[in-house]
């Protein structure tokens, strides 16, 4: 055999290896790809603008006016940007807890429940998650309408003092309660769909093992349910944080209706009015910034999880 020979069967598992090694990074070029362009230069520019005096003039094609950290200082120190963050602080906590606890409530009732029981609740939820957004908010809206409104109507017939009752304008409080009552009604069908099917994956043994060694219910809950769903969860409840917390089209709709959008705007109505209403983009991507940065703070554990394949020490 020759040395050519000997050195040609050598460096054929080293090509191999490197194909090997090579191939997952070629299968997802692509998809990594298109969420570059598509996620990836949108938020770059958006950084790049709020930098930037970027207002309806630059819109026609005047040049952009580069302003350092002006944006961001504007921001910071307006009172009304801390008022917003708290209210949206506040909301996105009722409404994400809300949601979570009822969630895990309704996947608990599911497993519990006869097939048939089982079958219904999965179809509701599944009816409720699936109706499209506009529609559900007309209805909500044909609810809580202060003259032929079912809700004022049921309360007044109670002999309470709603006849007449304007929900969505009566005052700022009762229009995030209309609000996060929709919010729950719309997101409780996925958490909970999504929670039930991993209560389903638990081995049944388990379960049985510890009914056998006398574990109650809450013990099982705590010590074998919850431990085994915990990741669902997780995900699950950053998803819920995330959504909340930038929530818009809901209380966008629902201002139409009456209320005073000053008193109930949100971190995602106040970017909307900031950058399209008033035309300072430049301000609004700063604002969308500081959002972004929020939104890594609260979930910074979860994106530590991530990264440490779900280890969670």
């Amino acid at each position: 055999m020759t040395s050519t020979h000997v050195s040609s069967v050598k460096s054929r598992p080293k090509k191999g290896f490197l194909k090997r090694k090579m191939a997952p990074f070629l299968l997802l070029s692509p998809a990594a790809i298109l969420v570059l362009v598509v996620l990836g230069y949108p938020m770059l520019r958006q950084f790049i603008m709020s930098f930037q005096k970027f207002g309806l003039e630059q819109q026609f094609g005047k040049p952009p006016k580069w302003v350092g950290f002006d944006n961001y200082k504007a921001i910071l120190s307006d009172s009304y940007f801390w008022s917003v963050l708290a209210k949206s602080l506040a909301f996105c906590a009722w409404t994400a807890g809300i949601t979570m606890i009822g969630a895990i409530t309704l996947a608990l009732m599911m497993r519990a429940a006869s097939p048939a029981a089982r079958t219904f609740m999965n179809s509701t939820l599944i009816v409720v998650w699936a109706m499209p957004l506009l529609a559900s908010l007309t209805v909500w809206q044909w609810l809580v309408d202060p003259n032929f409104g079912l809700i004022n109507f049921l309360l007044a017939a109670l002999g309470l003092p709603f006849k007449g009752f304007a929900w969505l304008s009566a005052s700022y409080w009762t229009f995030f309660l209309v609000a996060s009552a929709i919010i729950i009604w719309a997101s409780m069908p996925l958490a909970a769909i999504s929670i039930y099917a991993a209560v389903t994956q638990i081995d049944d043994s388990l379960i049985e093992a510890a009914q056998i060694d006398g574990a109650g219910y809450l013990s099982r809950l705590r010590y074998v349910i919850f431990p085994s769903i915990s990741p669902v969860i997780a995900l699950i409840g950053v998803l819920q944080v995330i959504w909340d917390l930038r929530v818009f089209t809901h209380i966008y709709v629902l201002q139409q209706s009456g209320s005073i959008s000053t008193e109930t705007n949100l971190l995602g109505t106040y970017v909307y009015r900031l950058g399209i209403s008033q035309g300072n983009y430049g301000m609004a991507s700063a604002l969308a910034t500081v959002i972004l940065l929020i939104t890594v703070v609260i979930t910074a554990k979860y994106i530590h999880m991530l990264f440490t394949k779900g280890d969670a020490r």
